[in-house]
């Protein structure tokens, strides 16, 4: 079973709600992946820093946009937040290490999947954010692993258009 759908997010704020929101599907299971797709601007960065926060990240949550990959351990959990955009060839995720830590074990928050195609796993659950407008779009797709537990098909069954 794959459940999807869309969402229309007014703003900044609309994203940074979402992304806060998720936060207690995460703490309901060790580990998954989570692709965030979209253009320059889409709010992907936005949303996983206020997932992040929500997980109760204090300080700085920097953007992986130069390092790849930032690391974080909140509420018991393990997140990779990466940021797949300066990656030249997807095999370059091997020197990264990342690939060590199983989705099941550590939550990855993965911006521009796209370019790591044929190495990364799979998504649990895909999150493509564009422009609408003046606002933005979610377009989301909740793979079987995810949609088969009932809290994650109730959250996104109650988040869309």
């Amino acid at each position: 079973m794959i459940l999807e759908g869309q969402i229309d997010l007014r703003d900044s704020a609309a994203t940074e709600s979402l992304g806060a929101a998720l936060a207690p599907l995460l703490l309901s299971r060790p580990g998954g992946m989570i692709h965030l797709e979209g253009e320059l601007g889409a709010g992907k960065t936005t949303l996983s820093r206020a997932l992040l926060r929500a997980l109760g990240v204090q300080g700085a949550i920097k953007s992986p946009t130069y390092t790849l990959v930032e690391p974080y351990e909140p509420a018991g959990l393990r997140v990779l937040h990466l940021d797949l955009y300066r990656l030249a060839d997807a095999e370059e995720l091997y020197g990264l290490g990342v690939l060590d830590e199983s989705p099941p074990a550590a939550w990855w928050l993965v911006e521009w999947p796209e370019r790591g195609a044929g190495v990364l796993p799979p998504p649990d659950l895909r999150l493509c954010l564009g422009h609408a407008g003046d606002s933005r779009r979610l377009q989301w797709r909740l793979e079987p692993a995810l949609a088969v537990d009932p809290d994650w098909s109730r959250f996104w069954s109650q988040h869309q258009l």
